[in-house]
């Protein structure tokens, strides 16, 4: 079995020992993982655990939420030719926490659509309670969105999913599709099987059975599981989908 985690944080502070992490997913055969930048320093962080670490990837990226800071967005730049940087991000838009600077966000989002378009990478997105201006904002920027995007733990309902479908989105999905109460079968089965990523926001949002407890990466097996389920499709057999999928979106991978 081969098992990618396409979006984590080994950044975080809650994990002492990246290396006891990375070992535990070669264990359980989570080959892959991609560990995401959020602002300079932790993709600066994410870069060296790519450089230690074999089977990680990295995306360096400015979060929405650091735009009321002083941000010199261009600083990340010289991350992106890392031959192990696959994407930027996460990047977006996110009006759920006050303070917030629609214009500003939607500035910040901007510029790194541009720099993802001029280094050739794909863009992952943070998208909450920003729905509608996400979209525009792709619309509006869609001869930016050459080499694609993937919206990072879809939250949205299925009629947008066909909207970002249109230009040419990936799916990623993680542990809250396997709360009981998520209601996220109808909108999975939206998605065609080769726009759909699995991953696990670690250490954020533990699937079932672990919902509650720090998350790792290994846990994206439980999140392949699920999707197998709501795809009615085997877990081998899904598996070897999700990594074509990830090959096709993630273009430096193994290169």
């Amino acid at each position: 079995m081969f098992y990618i985690d396409s979006h984590c944080h080994l950044t975080d502070s809650r994990y002492t020992s990246p290396a006891e992490i990375v070992n535990e997913c070669k264990n359980k055969n989570v080959n892959l993982l991609v560990d995401i930048g959020w602002n300079f320093d932790t993709s600066v962080f994410a870069s060296q655990n790519a450089k230690h670490f074999e089977n990680v990837y990295f995306s360096a990226g400015i979060h929405p939420s650091e735009s009321l800071k002083s941000v010199d967005v261009f600083k990340i730049q010289g991350l992106l030719t890392d031959k192990k940087c696959v994407a930027v991000g996460e990047i977006g838009l996110d009006y759920h926490y006050e303070p917030l600077d629609k214009s500003l966000q939607k500035q910040l989002f901007e510029e790194q659509i541009f720099m993802a378009d001029k280094f050739n990478l794909p863009i992952i997105i943070h998208s909450r309670d920003a729905s509608n201006d996400l979209l525009t904002t792709l619309k509006a920027n869609k001869k930016y969105l050459n080499n694609g995007f993937l919206m990072h733990c879809y939250s949205e309902s299925r009629e947008q999913a066909f909207n970002y479908l249109d230009l040419g989105a990936y799916f990623a999905f993680g542990g809250v599709v396997t709360f009981k109460n998520s209601k996220k079968d109808d909108i999975v089965r939206a998605i065609p099987k080769d726009r759909i990523l699995a991953e696990t926001d670690a250490p954020y949002m533990s699937p079932v059975p672990l919902r509650g407890t720090t998350n790792y990466p290994y846990n994206v097996v439980f999140v392949y599981e699920k999707l197998a389920q709501i795809y009615g499709l085997n877990v081998e057999d899904f598996a070897q989908t999700v990594k074509e999928n990830f090959y096709r979106f993630f273009k430096k991978v193994g290169l």
